[in-house]
This record gives structure tokens, C-alpha cells and sequence, in this order.
């Protein structure tokens, strides 16, 4: 028995040893292709987690058996696959496919490495997981000059996007938005927020940003705004691919507006007119918190379903997502069905490519009435929210009402017309729902001549159709049939809307591209048409009961208008690179739109722009630490051709007079139409813009940015100026006549400061500068015109408080100044007499500070460690200002701001007792205040699981943070206020808008 124990002992040492003897210890170096050392360099035995980094010198030591497999790796080398061996020298190769990799640009693409122009480009996969909702969502703060301000928190919320400013005052300020190769319609869909709503987020591949006129120029006459490129995902050959994102929810009120509870509000009523007051008397006896009774907390959920892969000769993909959005505020929700098909046949060893994409979307949105979130910061709190008695209006919902006294001395009660309706019944009682049907699909096909290799013919033919059904039902007695609308009448002003709009697109081009020796030409010249067509009905029908009451249907003429535009275009662009480093684009298109007469209807935009590549000169090739440097030049004319007022601008137009202005012939009534004034020679409004940047590398690409200055001057701007009388049908005419410059910088910095086996970090930082200034806005030089004044005050019928001024920025407010006591507190109706007359007036109306930011910064980060990342996205804005018009709508006391004569009680703001205003001041410079704020958009942690049944088989899940918190001096709500007006850039007023939720959510990604 010992002996036989023993044995075994002998033969266990002996296999150890011989384990042992098979391991062995590795050291090396890593190197680069010059000698350098590689710092951080990744060694991993490959099929295991065993694995080291090198050191600050390229040094590494690892154990390993005789016959494993070593995979090195580093950010911008090509990865390596060596047997282990005692002693290893190992030289990193230079990862060209970086180099390599195309930019979708207009009509085409190109090497990342030859772009000339400023342009971004985004992978969307790169992104911060989990922490987007819609398109508009992934690009906010992800790029430099590029500003994305959504209008508000409600489901479906569109945004609004500036690239480098605005370059207009009256037309649209909005970029051109492409889609696969598709111009979409982004002027507005009835009964639809966000027209970028048709793309699911997880179908998206790239966006490319096209900034300076350079790059823009081919697009001519829609791209003095800049043009986003979006490209969706297609499938790929190999087996079949499915991938599953969903996302559930929980949306919560971040704040709510700083008014004055129940309590509080008595003590402030009684406190300025005393306990036998009028004023005392309309109390009372509820504590009522409005604001909490039209929000809750609500769930939102989200999936997404593709399918890809490869048939013979044809990659495809497929997808389908549902969303259902239920928004912070009651009664609103939108539920979304987005499907996409993608289609690549090839044909003659791929000599004929096609690409086939068609995208739908159903949208059915109920949109609640935001008035009830003023209606709530406004209405009395010591007031119920449902009538305690059995009053014959208000369907059960207190309302405000007098009552008087009848002749045969009993009491009647009436709803006061002007009072305040109830909030919760702004919301349940009033219906504004529709279905939006929009598809968007194109077949390009490509074709690569078979005798002439070099030459290519590409042809693209598109759509983009909406069709828009909705219904807006006020219910009969309801609180708001008696507060809101013309008629206040006590039955609901109803209203049918059915729009149909229809775009359709073909683009023909020629592309050669050819290298002969030290030269390398691509030339492209096409053809493009494009047409646009436009129908909405507008029907304003009673509800059945008062249909029969009156013996008609509609309390008011239908009303139904049809409109089209044509756009022809002939293109060309020219790049030209000597020996590889030398770089000139030049692009030239001739644009002709139906919407100018024929005089004015061509507008010719060149572009062009010169790039060297510094780095592969000989004098900087060998320097080890630089991996890039690009000096860029651009020059170019852009057009603005959506000049916000209609398809034919130009023409002579009349419109239907108000209703009851007609004229009978006999029994037969006839319409009245009454001429609009209107400008012949109505031409584009053009903007010039000249770009410098450099972009640079880094430590082979680990650090790698781009600085851009650009200079950008819009001429022809429309404005009304006066004109004599008699001389058109208006003393006042939309004409071109302005100008406006913008100037500034942009910074754009990427890094991964840790690249381990286990660890990697990647940081983005993007910060913009850009100053506008207006030059000039009359035919002829006017000291006595201030200006162009906008954007109305609530609560101060025919005030204004922003203006467009010569020498003054875009978008400035126009008060007076503000005097303020020891205290610092400010001294109602003291203001700086700005001309010295011993008398305040508009002479002493002031441009006082603006709405758009001095400097807007984005900050990225992605870290993870091995299956665990974890991400967020920041934002920062610097010297942008808010009109806090809650507050000054909300502050005063006394005359009827606080009590109106009729009998009912506004609710004050707390700040009310501190300023003591007893008569508003709208136009105190005290409202306009700083905005500046960082807010972290979205923090997300995600774990991996790499393995779910079998390899290949993966799945992520998340917790996300959407708008955790936000830094600031603004008193108001939210410090970020984007354009809320349909008719007007209102961007800065904040009075009425639908607060931004905090969300949680958890999401779940599979792929298999």
C-alpha cells in the first residue's frame, strides 16, 4: 500500500515538472514601423483572458504555453497574430484602413484623409449606448458648430438645429437634412413634432455634418444652413443577423415653476388689501397645487427588431420598431410604428450596385393643451379642481363665474369669458389627436462601365409622402369653451385638418476618377430635379349636439389650399491631389426654382477649397509623435431658396377676407378677396462663408482633433422695409435687402487616455464660438429705424421684447434699463433716461444682451472595464440670455395682475414680495437674465454578456439617467428655451414651454 502511494506521489511531481517545462516566459518589445517604442500595447494569449500591456518603453513579460497564439493590438495599428516564443521583437504596422475610411459627402464619398472641406463625421455605433431616443437626440452635443436645442419635453418633441448660427432673419435657419441619398421635408408636418421621427435611432449608421460652404456648396440653393448627411445600416454578407433593442422607461418631473401655494397666496392677498377686501373675498378655502394635478410620473417604451444578412449577390436588412411615448404632462401620447427595408443586389462581379431603401412611419399623437402648464402657474390655489356645486357650465370642472342679481331677485350664475380656464380641464376635456403616415424611399442604382472602369453612372430616384389626418374636439360646456377661442360661447371650436405632401426627386451624375503618375483627377457632373407639392384642408365642424341646435355643421367656411414648387439643377465637382498630399476641390451648381420669376429664377454657387497634408512632407514623415496634419482652405457661395413664405413669393396673390365680409348677389353669397402686397423682383438670399482648419494627430492617432475659423457674410436677407403710399398694396414690403455676418472658431478633440487589456477610455470634447452681427437691414441708411421687434410678451398685449438691430446680434432683446436700489433689488419703473431728456420713453429702449451663447462645449466619455462601460454625455453654454417672461407675467399685484375686477385671482411667483411691483414692467431690463448652464444630458452603466447559448450570441443590458441635472443662475425652469413659434425665431422667451423630463430607463440589447 505505501509503495503504491509513493508511486503516485513520483508521478505527480513528474507532471508537474512537465506542465511547468511547457510554460514559458515571454519577453519582448513592441515597436512601431519607425523604432519608436509602443506604449500600452495589448498582449493577449488569444481564446483566454491571460494577458499584459506593455510599458512605457514597448517592454512586456508574460507566461505562456509552447504553441499559443499572441494577439497584439493598439488603437491605430493593424493587429498581429505571432506564435510565443522565449524572446520577441514585434514591429506594429500602420493601420491604413483608418486612413481608409470613406465620408459620405454630397453626391458621393471620399478617403476620410482627402476631405477638404469642415465636415464631421459620426458613427453611430460610437456613440453613448442606450442614451437616445430619437436622431436629434445622438447629435446633441456630439459635434462642434452644431447646436441642437429641443422644443420642449413633450412626446415626439422636435428640436431645433443651427449649424454655425443663423443666416437668416425671415427665412428658415434649419440645415438640409438627407436621408440614404434622399432631401427629406423638414418645413413641418401637420400633427407631427418631429419630421426626424421616420428613422428608428438603432437603424442609424453615420451622420456627416457638411459646415462650410465648401462642402455645402454642391447642395446650392438649400445649404446656407449647413446639410446633414444620415445614413442608415445595411446588411452584410455572411449568416443571418438579428439584434433586439428595447427600452422601458419612467419619465419624472425634473422641477416645477416657483408660485406661491395655497397659504402662502392668502397671506399675500390679504397682506396687500386687507381681510374685507374684494380681493379677501375671492379666496378660497382649498390648497390646491395645480401644477401637480396636469403632471405625473409616466412609462415609455421602445423596440426595435432587425434582421440582416445575405442572399446571393443581394446584402439586405429589415427592420421594425414601436414606441409609445406618454408624456409627463396628462392626456399626452404618441405612439410610434417605424419599418425600413434596405436592399444591395450587385450584378456583374459588382460592376451594377443598387441600393433599394423604403422607410415608414405611423404616428398617432394625442397632443396635450401646453396653455394648461401656464394656466396652472396662474390659477387661483385656493380654489377646488372639480365645482362643489351643481353650476350648469364647466361639465363638473370649477370655473370662475360672477353672479347677478335677476329682476325677480334670485341670483344667476355666468362664466367670467376672460378668466383663466381650469387646468386639469384644459387637458381632459379638449382632444387634439392625429395619424401621420410618412414614407421615404429611393432606388439608386450605380453602374461602373465594363469598357471604361474608371467611369461610373449613378442614378437616384426618390420620394418622401406624408399624409396628415387630425381632429382638435373641445367638449361643449367645458371650462375652456368659455376661456379660450373667438367665440367663448360655451360649445367647442372644433377643427378637422388633412394635409398631403409630396416630394419627388431624380439625380443623374457621371463620376470618373483616374490616377495618372503623381495626379490623381475625380470629376462628377450631373443633373437633378426635384418637386414639391403641397395640400391641406382645414374644416371647423360643430359637435353633433350643436349641429342640430344650429341646423348646420361647421360654425365657420372650410378652408382648402394646394401648392407646388420646382427646384432643376445641373452640378459638377472637380478633386484634384498631386503627389498624394496636395489637395483641390472645386464644385460649381446652377440652381433654377420655380418660386422666383424668371428674371431672378437661376442662382449660380461655386465653391471651392485647397488642402495639403503636412505630415507626409519629408521634413515631418519621420516625426514619431505626430501621426496627422492637414491644413484646410474653403471658399464658397451658399443660396437660401425656403423663404418662409410660400411657393410663389413672387406673384401676384389675394386672400379671402375675414369672415362676414362678403358680398350678395341676390341670394348668392360670394366671397370677398383682398390683394397682398408682394416684391417682383424677389431673388435668393445668398451667404458666403470662408473656412481655415487644421486637423492633427497624435501618438498614432490615440489623441486626434481638428481647429476650424470661419467667416460667414449673407447678403440679399429679407426684411419688411416702408414704402411710399400707393406704391403697393401695404405700407409695409417683404423685400431683399439685409445683411448679417457671423464669425467664430470651433475645436474638436478626441482621445483614449487608457487602452489596456481590461480598461478603455474614449473622451470627445467639442467647443464653438460663434458672433453674429446684423450690417444692414433698410434699402437706404434710416436713424429713425430701430429695427425689426419680435416675439410677443404674454401678458402684455402689444408688447415686444427681442429685435433685430444694425450692429447688434441676431436675436437681441430690445427693454429698458433696469435701476436698482441699495439693496439690489430692482425700483419699479426706474429705468436709465439712455438720451439724457429727462423723460423715459422708446428713445430709451436699449439692445440689451441676446439669446444665442457666446460659446457652446459638449464633453463625451465612454470607459469600460472588461464587460462593464460606463458613459455619459455633457453640455455647456456660455452667454446666452432669457427673457423669464413666467416671471414677469406672474410678479405684479396690483391694477388687474393680480386680481382682475370681474372677480377672480391670479397666482403670483414667490419672488412677487421681494421686487413688490404693483404695475408689470414686461419691458424691464431685470427679466432678461443670464442662461448660461452645464447640464449632463445622460449617464448610462451596461454590463456585456459575450456569451448568451453560444459564441456569437451577445446581449447588453443598461441603466440610463436622461436630464439627471442641470447647473445654472437662471431663475426660471429651464435655462435651455429653443424656437417654440411657428411664424417667428422666438428662441429665448420663455413663457409657456412643456419642461424637459428626468428619465430612467433600462434597455436591453441582444444580438445573435
Amino acid at each position: 500500500m505505501k509503495s503504491k502511494i509513493l508511486f503516485m506521489l513520483i508521478m505527480s511531481l513528474l507532471f508537474s515538472v512537465s506542465m511547468f517545462a511547457q510554460q514559458t516566459f515571454i519577453k519582448g518589445i513592441v515597436k512601431d514601423a519607425t523604432g519608436e517604442p509602443v506604449t500600452g500595447a495589448n498582449i493577449v494569449v488569444k481564446g483566454t483572458t491571460n494577458g499584459t500591456t506593455t510599458d512605457m518603453d514597448g517592454n512586456f513579460q508574460l507566461n505562456a504555453k509552447k504553441g499559443d497564439i499572441l494577439v497584439i493590438s493598439f488603437i491605430g495599428y493593424q493587429q498581429q497574430e505571432l506564435p510565443a516564443t522565449a524572446s520577441m521583437i514585434i514591429t506594429l504596422k500602420d493601420d491604413t484602413q483608418v486612413l481608409q475610411d470613406v465620408v459620405v459627402i454630397g453626391y458621393g464619398q471620399v478617403k476620410k484623409n482627402d476631405v477638404t472641406g469642415s465636415v464631421i463625421a459620426l458613427d453611430a455605433d460610437k456613440m453613448v449606448k442606450g442614451a437616445a431616443s430619437s436622431a436629434t437626440d445622438m447629435l446633441t452635443g456630439k459635434a462642434a458648430g452644431v447646436s441642437v436645442v429641443s422644443t420642449g419635453g413633450a412626446p415626439g418633441a422636435g428640436a431645433t438645429i443651427r449649424i454655425r448660427g443663423g443666416s437668416s432673419m425671415s427665412a428658415s435657419n434649419d440645415p438640409l437634412i438627407v436621408i440614404d441619398g434622399v432631401p427629406v421635408d423638414n418645413t413641418g408636418i401637420d400633427g407631427m413634432s418631429n419630421p426626424l421621427l421616420t428613422v428608428h435611432p438603432s437603424d442609424i449608421a453615420t451622420f456627416t455634418i457638411l459646415k462650410d460652404a465648401s462642402a455645402t456648396a454642391i447642395y446650392g440653393s438649400r445649404a446656407s444652413n449647413g446639410v446633414i448627411l444620415i445614413t442608415t445600416k445595411t446588411g452584410k454578407e455572411g449568416k443571418i443577423k438579428v439584434g433586439y433593442n428595447g427600452t422601458f422607461s419612467v419619465n419624472t418631473r425634473a422641477g416645477k415653476v416657483n408660485v406661491m401655494g395655497a397659504d402662502e397666496f392668502r397671506d399675500f392677498v390679504i397682506s396687500k388689501y386687507g381681510t374685507s377686501s374684494p380681493q379677501a373675498a375671492a379666496l378660497g378655502e382649498y390648497n390646491t397645487d395645480w401644477q401637480d394635478e396636469i403632471f405625473h410620473t409616466s412609462l415609455s417604451t421602445d423596440h426595435n427588431i432587425s434582421v440582416s444578412g445575405a442572399v446571393p449577390h443581394m446584402p439586405y436588412r429589415v427592420s421594425v420598431s414601436y414606441t409609445t411615448d406618454n408624456g409627463i404632462l396628462k392626456t399626452s401620447n404618441m405612439q410610434r410604428t417605424t419599418g425600413a427595408i434596405n436592399l444591395n443586389p450587385n450584378f456583374f462581379d459588382k460592376k451594377l450596385n443598387i441600393q433599394l431603401n423604403v422607410k415608414g412611419i405611423y404616428n398617432k399623437n394625442r397632443f396635450a393643451d401646453t396653455g394648461a402648464i401656464g394656466s396652472a402657474t396662474q390659477f387661483n390655489p385656493t380654489k377646488p379642481v372639480y365645482a362643489t356645486s351643481n353650476l350648469p357650465f364647466g361639465n363638473g370642472y370649477y370655473m370662475d363665474y360672477s353672479e347677478i342679481e335677476n329682476p325677480d331677485g334670485s341670483m344667476s350664475t355666468t362664466p367670467i369669458g376672460i378668466a383663466i380656464p381650469n387646468p386639469l380641464s384644459q387637458l381632459e376635456e379638449k382632444f387634439d389627436e392625429s395619424d401621420v403616415y410618412r414614407s421615404i424611399g429611393n432606388a439608386q442604382i450605380d453602374y461602373r462601365f465594363h469598357f471604361l472602369p474608371d467611369l461610373r453612372a449613378n442614378l437616384n430616384v426618390a420620394y418622401d409622402v406624408s399624409k396628415s389626418d387630425g381632429n382638435k374636439v373641445i367638449l361643449d360646456n367645458s371650462s375652456i369653451s368659455y376661456n379660450t377661442g373667438n367665440y367663448k360661447a360655451g360649445w367647442g371650436e372644433n377643427e378637422h385638418y388633412y394635409q398631403l405632401k409630396r416630394t419627388h426627386l431624380l439625380d443623374f451624375y457621371l463620376n470618373y476618377a483616374k490616377e495618372f503618375g503623381i495626379n490623381n483627377i475625380d470629376v462628377m457632373a450631373g443633373y437633378s430635379w426635384q418637386h414639391f407639392y403641397s395640400k391641406t384642408e382645414n374644416a371647423y365642424p360643430y359637435s353633433a349636439a350643436m349641429a342640430e341646435k344650429e341646423g348646420k355643421t361647421d360654425y365657420k367656411d372650410s378652408k382648402s389650399y394646394e401648392t407646388e414648387s420646382y427646384l432643376v439643377s445641373f452640378f459638377g465637382r472637380l478633386n484634384y491631389t498631386l503627389l498624394g498630399r496636395y489637395l483641390l476641390t472645386f464644385t460649381l451648381r446652377d440652381d433654377g426654382s420655380s418660386r422666383f420669376s424668371q428674371d431672378n429664377r437661376w442662382g449660380v454657387f461655386p465653391s471651392a477649397a485647397l488642402a495639403w497634408k503636412m505630415k507626409d512632407e519629408t521634413f515631418l514623415k519621420n516625426v514619431s509623435v505626430l501621426s496627422d496634419l492637414k491644413l484646410r482652405l474653403g471658399w464658397g457661395i451658399t443660396g437660401q431658396q425656403n423663404l418662409g413664405n410660400g411657393d410663389y413669393p413672387y406673384m401676384a396673390r389675394y386672400q379671402y377676407s375675414k369672415a362676414g365680409a362678403n358680398y350678395f348677389f341676390g341670394d348668392t353669397k360670394v366671397n370677398l378677396l383682398a390683394p397682398q402686397a408682394y416684391d417682383a423682383d424677389l431673388r435668393w438670399e445668398e451667404t458666403t462663408t470662408w473656412n481655415a482648419g487644421l486637423d492633427f494627430g497624435f501618438l498614432n492617432g490615440r489623441v486626434t482633433g481638428s481647429f476650424d475659423t470661419y467667416f460667414r457674410k449673407t447678403k440679399d436677407l429679407l426684411n419688411k422695409v416702408a414704402v411710399p403710399a400707393g406704391a403697393n398694396f401695404s405700407n409695409e414690403l417683404l423685400t431683399n435687402v439685409g445683411e448679417l455676418e457671423n464669425k467664430g472658431f470651433e475645436i474638436t478633440l478626441n482621445t483614449h487616455p487608457i487602452v489596456t487589456k481590461d480598461w478603455s477610455w474614449d473622451l470627445g470634447f467639442n467647443l464653438s464660438y460663434n458672433k453674429n452681427k446684423i450690417t444692414k437691414l433698410t434699402i437706404n441708411d434710416d436713424p429713425n429705424y430701430v429695427g425689426v421687434k419680435h416675439s410677443g410678451i404674454d401678458g402684455a398685449t402689444g408688447y415686444t421684447a427681442m429685435i433685430h438691430q444694425v450692429g447688434r446680434p441676431f436675436n437681441s432683446f430690445y427693454v429698458y434699463e433696469q435701476v436698482y436700489n441699495a439693496e439690489g433689488n430692482p425700483i419699479e419703473g426706474a429705468y436709465v433716461d439712455q438720451n439724457n431728456d429727462n423723460k423715459i420713453d422708446e428713445k430709451d429702449l436699449i439692445c440689451f444682451r441676446k439669446a444665442a451663447p457666446d460659446v457652446f462645449l459638449g464633453l463625451t466619455s465612454q470607459l469600460s472595464y472588461k464587460k462593464w462601460d460606463l458613459g455619459f454625455g455633457l453640455r455647456a453654454s456660455f452667454g446666452n440670455y432669457v427673457y423669464n417672461n413666467i416671471q414677469s407675467n406672474r410678479e405684479a399685484w396690483g391694477g388687474s395682475q393680480m386680481y382682475d375686477q370681474t372677480g377672480f385671482l391670479k397666482n403670483r411667483i414667490k419672488g412677487a414680495d421681494k421686487t413688490n411691483f404693483q404695475i408689470s414692467q414686461p419691458l424691464s431690463s431685470y427679466y432678461v437674465q443670464n442662461a448660461s448652464f452645464l447640464r449632463m444630458d445622460n449617464i448610462t452603466l451596461g454590463y456585456t454578456f459575450d456569451k448568451i447559448f453560444k459564441a456569437g450570441q451577445t446581449a447588453r443590458v443598461y441603466l440610463t439617467v436622461q436630464n439627471p441635472f442641470v447647473i445654472t443662475k437662471y431663475d426660471g425652469l429651464d435655462p435651455e428655451i429653443g424656437k417654440t413659434s411657428t411664424t417667428e425665431d422666438n428662441t429665448g422667451m420663455d413663457n409657456n414651454i412643456y419642461p424637459r423630463p428626468r428619465v430612467y430607463m433600462i434597455g436591453l440589447n441582444v444580438n445573435f
